[in-house]
Formats: C-alpha cells, structure tokens, sequence
C-alpha cells in the first residue's frame, strides 16, 4: 500500500522544470522540482547528460518528501542553451514521469533483442586483449556492431553487441552461446591469477551503457589500486583526484571532491553513489577553468551514515574509480590510420588508455563507438 500511495502522490505531483537564460550571465539555469524517490538525482542528471549539457554548477537539495535542484549549464561550445527546440525537448524530458526512465540513447541492448546479442565483459588488461576478442568472435561467425570499452586500475570492461554473421540477427542459440562464453573466457583469462575473467549476457531492462560500465567495473572491484611493476614511480599523484569523507554531523556524511574538470563527471559520480545505495541530500558543484569541486551530503539508503573506517576508505576508493574511469579514454582525440607497407611498426607506448588497443585493427568487424562530449 505504501508503494501504490507514492506512485499517486507523483502522479499527481508531476516534476516542475523552469528553464531560465536571463538569471545566469554565462549558463542555462535549469530548475527541477518534484516529489522525492531514491535515484531521482540520477536520472535528471543523466537527461542532461544525454543532452550533452556541460553542468558547470548544481544545487542539490532532496532532505524531506521534496526534490528541489538547480543546474546551471551550457552547451559544448560553452555557451548558453538558446534552441527553443533543444529547451522545450529538455522540459518534455524532465517534466513528463515517462522520462525519467533511462534514456535509450547509447543503451545496453534489452536481452532478448531481434537485432543483436549484447555481450558483457570484463578481464585483465593486456597489450593486443581487445584483437584477441574480436578474433575469437570472428571464428565464431559473430559481427562485432559496436562496442564500448574502459579500462582503469588494470582491468578491462566492455558491453558488445554483436550479431549472427549470417543473418544479421541476434545470437539466441544456448549452445552456441555457451561456446562463445566459454572460449572468451579463455582469452580474457590470459595469465591471470588474481582475478577471474568473466563474459555474461547483459541483464533485461534498458540500462545506460556507461551506467552499466561502471556497474561491471564495480563488481569487479577496480577500485582496489594495483601499481604497474615500473610504472608507480613515473605516476602524477597530484593529478589524482583528492576524496575526503567526514562524518561532521550526527546525521550525514559529508564527501568532498576535488580534480580536473571533465564532461559527464557529475554523472559518473551520482551514478556510484547511487550504485552503493548511498542518497544525496544535499549537494553543490562548482567548476573552474581546469578543476571541479563537488560536496554532497550522503547517508545510506538505511538511513546511517558511513560508520566505519573500512567504510569510509570504500567510498574514497569508489569514487576516485568512478572519477579516474572515464578519463582513461582518448577523450577527443582522433585517432587515424593508414596502410603503408614502408612504415615499419613502432614499439607500442604506455598511455593512461592502457593496453587494451594493442593490436587494435587486426580485428576486421569492430567498430569501436565513444561517448565525447
């Protein structure tokens, strides 16, 4: 009964979105009102997310039955948002209940899908890992759609559509499916012995892709930091973001943020904190030419807030993974390539990208598909 009477109280108080270009002299300023849920702050920023928005400052407040926020943003050229368009698609978005069910742009295929076979998969990184894989699935007759692929902390995590090469159609047989798991395994295995290599079909439901990234990478406890053998002296520790958690008050944990400013950060942080079934309160973030500040409020979903040390260092760690993740890619970096049979290969060179694009076009099928902004 408690659940059916939510479900009427915002039916009947549907979020309230003013969009306003003259309270701001340089951003957008987005206000959302609605009735409070757990992972409603999620979802609002994962609609400007998907908008490409830049969100340069937010006011956070959820204390209560409320969800009161303020967004301050721009567009990607910095600019404000002056497409009546854009602003109207953006109000539709926040204001109607529909919406704030994730986006299917850039989505995790819903399992069964009639176009392809979504493939979730997670490994140790390795120089040429990424070729091995598509040539497995190139054996197995398998087209390689698209892929999204992070690495971070020596592990690899990718989502992968793929479909049957001769009908184009998504792979459903059991047994073949257990053939592809299983030699997959095998190549994401590699030398190993610390952690398993694991390839599963991904879940039912319309999931954002980066959200389901960053849930795989969770599971697979990326954030335990391991150094490199050779690299640990030539790392930049004052590039690394700086996390501090304090219990400063009886009620709340409060978590401050500090490091290079990115697209898409709030995002990746609002979707751990939401993954760890932690609820935001209160918040702000504030951007700079080069570096962000983020402070939020948090208690766990059981009302309590962080209540130990072993605690406490699982959501620094967390959350320097969620911050560190994403900029591991090539960000907006063109990559281009040409066959020339005079060249002669060069050694590859260690990047903060890892090893999993050695040997990268071996691979005739892949396509690998980014999310720039």
């Amino acid at each position: 009964m408690d659940e059916e009477y939510a479900k009427l109280i915002r039916r009947l108080n549907p979020p309230r979105v003013v969009i306003d270009n003259d309270a701001c002299e340089d951003a957008t300023v987005i206000q959302v009102d609605s009735v409070n849920k757990h992972g409603i702050l999620l979802k609002v920023v994962q609609v400007l997310t998907d908008m490409n928005l830049v969100i340069t400052k937010a006011y956070i407040s959820s204390d209560g039955d409320w969800f009161m926020d303020v967004f301050n943003v721009v567009d990607q050229d910095g600019k404000k948002i002056r497409d009546k368009e854009v602003m109207d698609y953006i109000q539709r978005r926040l204001e109607s209940n529909a919406s704030f069910a994730p986006s299917l742009r850039g989505s995790v295929g819903v399992m069964p899908s009639e176009e392809h076979t979504a493939i979730e998969l997670t490994g140790t990184d390795r120089p040429g890992l990424l070729s091995e894989v598509c040539a497995v699935l190139t054996d197995l007759h398998c087209n390689v759609v698209n892929a999204e692929i992070w690495t971070h902390n020596t592990r690899a995590a990718a989502v992968v559509h793929v479909t049957d090469d001769s009908t184009g159609c998504a792979i459903k047989d059991p047994k073949r499916l257990s053939t592809i798991r299983e030699l997959l395994c095998n190549v994401l295995k590699g030398n190993a012995v610390s952690k398993t290599a694991t390839m599963t079909l991904s879940p039912p439901g319309v999931t954002s892709r980066e959200r389901r990234l960053h849930q795989i990478m969770f599971a697979d406890r990326d954030y335990e930091r391991v150094e490199r053998a050779g690299l640990a002296r030539f790392e930049d520790k004052s590039s690394r973001p700086h996390v501090t958690v304090l219990n400063i008050e009886r009620d709340y944990t409060v978590v401050s943020m500090r490091s290079k400013d990115r697209p898409k950060l709030l995002f990746d942080i609002v979707c751990t904190l939401t993954d760890m079934e932690y609820v935001v309160f209160h918040g702000m973030v504030s951007t700079g030419r080069m570096e962000a500040y983020q402070e939020f409020y948090i208690r766990h979903v059981d009302g309590l807030p962080v209540s130990s040390d072993a605690e406490r260092e699982r959501v620094v760690q967390c959350l320097e993974a969620a911050i560190e993740r994403r900029a591991s890619e090539i960000g907006q970096t063109k990559l281009q390539v040409k066959r020339d049979s005079i060249l002669s290969p060069k050694p590859p060179q260690e990047t903060t990208m890892g090893y999993i694009f050695g040997n990268l076009f071996k691979a005739r099928t892949f396509k690998l598909i980014r999310s720039y902004s």
